[in-house]
């Protein structure tokens, strides 16, 4: 059964609700199942075993999201052995065709579209619009978490600093 969550974030101000297991550092990382840019089926056991930073956004469409996706994607270089997920639920087509036309080389996006495993497993489902909350997860060689923020406001951008603080600690 999935829990819902209230107060913890807004889109421009108007509360919305969260759907799913909330996620805690500490925890084990779920598996979940997406979709590549080429349609193929990704899980977490897929990424290996590496420090994983996983990029929520609602729409890779909206500046925020690209902006979020393309600061991880610039990151990359300096992280080393660090293997980045964007995760959305648009369509497996329109984030092949964002990453080509905003050079995402580094990053790997995957579509939730589908049956929202990962926003459902993680917490992030926003109940009112069928989209994933803003937000960021770190999880280390061994698939346990180690950093999670939930973007209280979706229209902001989340604290990369921090993020990027856990991911340097772990490799």
């Amino acid at each position: 059964m999935n829990t819902k969550r209230t107060g913890i974030v807004t889109m421009k101000g108007n509360p919305l609700t969260l759907v799913g297991n909330e996620i805690k550092v500490g925890d084990k990382g779920p598996d979940f199942t997406v979709l590549t840019n080429d349609m193929q089926l990704y899980s977490l056991k897929d990424a290996g075993n590496k420090v994983k930073i996983v990029s929520v956004v609602p729409s890779l469409d909206t500046g925020v999201c690209e902006l979020q996706t393309i600061h991880f994607n610039e990151e990359a270089a300096e992280l080393g052995d660090v293997v980045i997920l964007t995760i959305s639920v648009d369509l497996p087509f329109a984030q092949k065709r964002f990453c080509g036309a905003k050079g995402i080389d580094k990053v790997i996006t995957l579509s939730d579209h589908r049956d929202l495993s990962f926003g459902l497993q993680y917490g992030f489902v926003l109940e009112e619009l069928r989209l994933l909350a803003r937000g960021v997860i770190v999880i280390d060689q061994e698939n346990v978490v180690r950093y999670v923020e939930y973007v209280g406001e979706v229209a902001a951008q989340p604290d990369y600093d921090k993020a990027l603080e856990a991911v340097k600690q772990l490799v």
